[in-house]
């Protein structure tokens, strides 16, 4: 056990130096110092209260929406549709608040958010439904309902949800009263990341601590197992296909509610795709979601510092994801064919 650790350790060494001389040298290419580079980097994350805020801004939705994916592949269910469900998410969370004018501010505000999570699970449910019953990949659908709920989003704020008093497709702003509540001002802190925490604590409880994750854990390591064993395959495609759905319909509507404050197109920025790298780094663990998230985030900011100071572009971070991605995939490959040796 304990040299099974410190070689992962070292592999992990490995792909962090890599990762750094790469950076490097990509940075030179950009006709800039790295040293210089990587100062202002850091001076983006920790060098105020802003730049340090503005992580737990961009992390919130990505735990949010990774620990949706995360779910879902526990149980054999590739959910692709992220991104979807979070616009599903957001939509429902936008009508909600600006329409349902007679219930009290904090009332709304639970309403919107639990209008986020059953539109979302909803849109991952369709999905299910179809892989469950008929046979049909859920890659495929969860794909193709990304584009149906983008476009779906796109009528609402040009039709029934957009702000009668301008020209631009997006819906009028939400009173105060039915949006999250900042902290640590004059950043954008919100409450928000609160309620991420708790879903991370809620879901390791659910698939740790319950017979409904066991199920599921169980149904994704070995749906034949399953049967044999009473574990009905259906039941848990579709529980663990909803509840992820939920979680990213309710990133969909905290975006809404605390930070954009109104409902537009874009409004994820991409959120849902990540969510598929940031749960496969964290090896689909509630807690690693959680880690993982922070660190994207912390790039994400870092990056745009590095881009407004010294004109590099963010893009050398997206690369360097890309490329860490696919060293810990061809880690895990030669890891698994050199067991296929030792086995035979």
């Amino acid at each position: 056990m304990n040299s099974s650790r410190v070689q992962r350790a070292v592999e992990m060494a490995c792909i962090v130096v890599i990762s750094l001389v790469v950076a490097a040298g990509l940075v030179m290419l950009a006709g800039a110092s790295p040293i210089g580079a990587f100062q202002m980097f850091l001076k983006g994350i920790f060098g105020n209260l802003n730049g340090f805020g503005e992580v737990f801004v961009k992390a919130t939705p990505l735990i949010l929406t990774g620990l949706g994916c995360s779910v879902a592949f526990r149980t054999g269910f590739f959910n692709i549709g992220a991104e979807g469900q979070f616009y599903m998410g957001a939509l429902a969370a936008a009508w909600a608040a600006l329409n349902l004018t007679g219930v009290p501010g904090p009332v709304r505000i639970v309403v919107a958010i639990l209008a986020g999570f059953l539109f979302g699970g909803i849109w991952a449910l369709a999905a299910a439904l179809m892989k469950a019953k008929l046979g049909i990949s859920e890659i495929i659908v969860t794909i193709m309902l990304n584009y149906i709920a983008v476009n779906i989003l796109g009528i609402a704020v040009r039709t029934f949800l957009m702000d009668p008093a301008g020209s631009i497709p997006q819906s009028a702003k939400l009173d105060a009263s039915v949006t999250l509540t900042r902290f640590l001002k004059p950043t954008r802190i919100h409450t928000g990341i609160f309620l991420a925490l708790a879903a991370v604590l809620l879901i390791w409880f659910i698939m740790e601590k319950t017979s409904i994750g066991y199920e599921i854990k169980v149904v994704g390591f070995n749906q034949r197992a399953a049967v044999c064993n009473g574990i009905s395959v259906v039941k848990n495609i579709i529980i663990s296909a909803a509840l992820s759905g939920g979680l990213a319909g309710i990133a969909g509507a905290v975006e809404v509610l605390g930070v954009q404050k109104k409902l537009l197109e874009g409004i994820s920025g991409g959120c849902g795709y990540t969510a598929i790298l940031i749960t496969l780094l964290a090896s689909n663990h509630p807690a690693g979601v959680l880690v993982t998230a922070i660190l994207f985030a912390a790039l994400s900011v870092g990056a745009n510092s590095m881009q407004r100071q010294m004109g590099i572009p963010s893009a050398i971070v997206d690369f360097l994801i890309g490329m860490v991605v696919l060293l810990i995939l061809s880690r895990e490959l030669f890891r698994r064919k050199a067991g296929r040796r030792e086995a035979k």
